[in-house]
C-alpha cells in the first residue's frame, strides 16, 4: 500500500522473526560485542583470502537465522542479500551453498535497507511468507575493493571511516510471532548529490541523502519528529552524524532527542576508529545484534533504520566523479 510519495506500507503483517550477527575482532571490542552471536579471534578465519573470509560469514549469519527461527531451509523462499564486492561475490557465493532462489541488491552500505524494503515487498504482496535478509563486509576485502590493498599501510585520513567487519541476517515473515518486531513501512530514498569528491569523507556525502530521506519519511507518514524512540543512520561516522543533524535542523526538524548512527557507535570511545565504521554489514551486525534484542526486550518500541550509502567506486573516484548518496528508510514497532 503506497503512503505518500516514496512510502510504502506491506499489505499483511511482516515479523522479523529472528536475527543472526557475526563480528570481527575489533568491533567485538566496541560497544555491542556482548550482542553478536559470534565474534572472530581474526580476520581470516582459517581462510587464505579476505573475501572468502566475508563469504564464510554471509554463510555462517544465513544458517545461523534460519536455525534459529527454528525453520528449514525448504521453508525459506529467498534469500536476498549484498555487500560491496564486485558482482556481489560475498553474498552470492554464500547463498550458492543453500539451494535457495536468491536476489541481490546494491545499494552500497544501505543495502541492508535496500534488503529489507524488497522483501517487504515480496511479503507484503502475498508473493512469499519467509524471506531472509542478509549484507555484510569485511575491512580488507573492501579497503582492497575501493581504496588500497592493506599491505601498502596507507595513511588514513583524519575524515576516514573503518570499514567494518561483519554480516548481519535477520528473517522476516507473514506468520505472526509474538514479542518480535513489526514491519510497518520503507521510504525508498532518492540519490542525493552535494558534489562532494573526497573518497575519504564519505559521511559528507550520505548525510544529504539520509536527511532527505528521513524527511520524506515524515511527511510521507505523518509522524512528528518525537514519533520514533530512536532513528539509526547506517554509517555516516561522527562528523557525517554531525552534518545530518544540522541538515535536519535547517528543514526544522530538530531530531537530537532520537538520532544517532551506528557508525560513530559500533566501536568503543578508547579504540582508535577515527570517524567510526562504514561498510554493508554496520547497520546490518547492530540492527541484528544490539537493536533488535532491545526491541524485543521492550527497551526500544518504535525504530527507524536508515541505513546509508556512498555510490562510488575506485574508478568513478579517479575520473573525477563525485559521490553520490542514497538511504533507505524502514519503520519497525513491537
Amino acid at each position: 500500500m503506497r503512503i505518500g510519495k516514496h512510502t510504502f506500507a506491506p499489505n499483511g503483517g511482516v515479523y522479523v522473526v529472528n536475527t543472526a550477527s557475526i563480528a570481527g575482532p575489533n568491533e567485538g571490542r566496541g560497544r555491542y560485542g556482548s550482542y553478536y552471536d559470534a565474534v572472530l579471534v581474526d580476520h581470516d578465519w582459517d581462510c587464505k583470502t579476505h573475501e572468502k573470509t566475508e563469504i564464510k560469514m554471509h554463510k555462517y549469519a544465513i544458517e545461523q537465522v534460519i536455525e534459529k527461527s527454528g525453520l528449514g531451509r525448504e521453508e525459506i523462499d529467498c534469500i536476498v542479500g549484498g555487500d560491496l564486492l564486485n558482482q556481489l561475490v560475498a553474498s552470492t557465493f554464500a547463498a550458492r551453498e543453500f539451494e535457495i532462489p536468491c536476489l541481490g541488491v546494491y545499494s552500497a552500505c544501505a543495502s541492508f535497507g535496500e534488503a529489507l524494503a524488497v522483501s517487504s515487498f515480496l511479503l507484503g504482496g502475498g508473493n512469499m511468507d519467509n524471506v531472509v535478509c542478509c549484507t555484510g563486509s569485511h575491512f580488507g576485502a573492501v579497503e582492497r575493493q575501493f581504496r588500497y590493498p592493506l599491505e601498502l599501510g596507507t595513511q588514513p585520513a583524519p575524515s576516514s571511516q573503518y570499514t567494518v567487519t561483519a554480516a548481519g541476517a535477520a528473517l522476516l515473515s507473514t506468520k505472526k510471532r509474538q514479542g518480535v518486531p513489526r514491519l510497518e513501512m520503507c521510504t525508498v530514498g532518492k540519490i542525493v548529490d552535494f558534489h562532494i569528491c573526497d573518497a575519504n569523507n564519505m559521511g559528507a556525502a550520505m548525510a544529504p541523502a539520509a536527511a532527505d530521506t528521513i524527511l520524506t519519511h515524515l511527511k510521507d507518514s505523518g509522524r512528528g519528529e518525537d514519533y520514533y524512540d530512536y532513528i539509526f543512520t547506517g554509517d555516516l561516522g561522527k562528523y557525517g552524524r554531525e552534518t545530518l543533524h544540522y541538515l535536519c535542523k535547517k528543514q526544522g526538524f530538530d531530531l537530537s532527542g532520537c538520532l544517532n548512527d551506528c557508525g560513530a557507535l559500533i566501536f568503543a570511545d578508547e579504540q582508535k576508529d577515527m570517524q567510526g565504521g562504514s561498510g554493508a554489514g554496520c547497520l546490518a551486525a547492530v540492527f541484528c545484534s544490539y537493536i533488535y534484542k532491545e526491541m524485543c526486550a521492550g527497551s526500544m518500541k518504535k525504530v527507524l533504520l536508515v541505513p546509508t550509502g556512498a555510490l562510488l567506486s575506485k574508478g568513478s573516484s579517479l575520473q573525477g566523479e563525485s559521490i553520490p548518496g542514497i538511504a533507505h528508510a524502514v519503520a519497525l514497532e513491537i
